[in-house]
């Protein structure tokens, strides 16, 4: 007890990382403990993908860097040169780099929308689980780790490059490797802030 307590204690988003590549096997025990998590109907709805081909990782990063900032444009703001190289090298020079994905194989179908979107909730809730077990596993065995929803944003553009079938799709990108920070800990909302129980006398606002 003490130990898991510890670890979701002290686990970090963490951005920067040291040059010291990461295993290959280490990074399969991380995601084979996502792979433990609790899901819906046991469909275990998640798919990682391993990505290593520096190439590779260069031009999904380009890619999305270049969807965030005619995203921006939209809105009518300039993205800031500085701001998009960073985020290229954020996810080119990562030691270690995984993309999440979702399926709906395995989940139950409905004839009706309504239904069947309550279906797909519970996968996005899934794979929400298994990133955690993720996340700590990583913690645990000396690697850092920062989660990225940036794919959600451009899904399509990273199903492109990774030629992903349709039937899969992106979420998330984490980036692994080991820590060359030590962020301190983020405000953490306290209990009675998210906890409604009576003995708090406590009703939603």
């Amino acid at each position: 007890m003490s130990n898991l307590h510890d670890v979701i204690r002290q686990r970090r988003s963490i951005r920067r990382f040291s040059s010291k590549a990461v295993p290959k096997a280490l990074i399969l025990a991380v995601l084979e403990a996502a792979g433990w998590a609790p899901s819906a109907h046991n469909a275990q709805p998640w798919r990682f993908i391993i990505l290593q081909d520096a190439n590779v990782k260069r031009e999904l990063a380009q890619k999305m860097a270049d969807a965030w900032a005619a995203d921006l444009a939209k809105d009518g703001v300039a993205a800031e040169e500085s701001k998009r190289i960073e985020r290229i090298e954020r996810f080119e020079n990562a030691p270690g780099l995984v993309l999440s994905c979702l399926t709906m194989d395995g989940l139950r179908k409905y004839p009706d929308e309504k239904r069947q979107s309550y279906e797909r909730d519970l996968a996005v809730e899934s794979l929400g689980a298994s990133l955690e077990n993720l996340l700590l596993m990583a913690h645990a065995v000396g690697l850092g780790a920062c989660w990225y929803c940036a794919p959600t944003f451009c899904k399509e553009i990273v199903r492109s490059v990774l030629k992903i079938p349709e039937w899969i799709e992106p979420s998330a990108l984490i980036v692994m490797g080991y820590p060359a920070e030590s962020p301190p800990v983020p405000p953490k909302k306290s209990l009675r802030d998210y906890c409604y129980l009576d003995i708090y006398g406590k009703a939603f606002g």
